[in-house]
């Protein structure tokens, strides 16, 4: 689990779920070595939270990578990142 992004707004933050099992570890060929991961992005304001992997995640990091290039300012990745966690219906609910 790494967070990657806290603002006002949000928080993003990768998990990297190694999946073992699956294939015989050899450290020779890591590209081997499945991995099961994703990205919760939360929206702070409105309190809900999405968990997106496969290629929505795909493509949420390729998003990420292009806007970086181009050094956004908070204001531009919090726009980017409200697109996604508008899909988000999922309360955040404190225990």
């Amino acid at each position: 689990m790494h967070m990657l992004y806290n603002s006002p707004s949000f928080i993003v933050v990768q998990f990297d779920v190694p999946v073992e099992g699956l294939l015989q570890h050899d450290a020779s060929q890591p590209e081997l070595q499945l991995s099961r991961g994703g990205f919760e992005i939360v929206d702070k304001y409105a309190r809900r939270e999405i968990f997106i992997e496969g290629a929505l995640a795909e493509q949420f990091q390729q998003g990420v990578e292009s806007l970086m290039e181009q050094d956004p300012s908070e204001e531009d990745i919090d726009d980017f990142i409200e697109t996604y966690a508008n899909l988000g219906q999922q309360p955040v609910v404190m225990h």
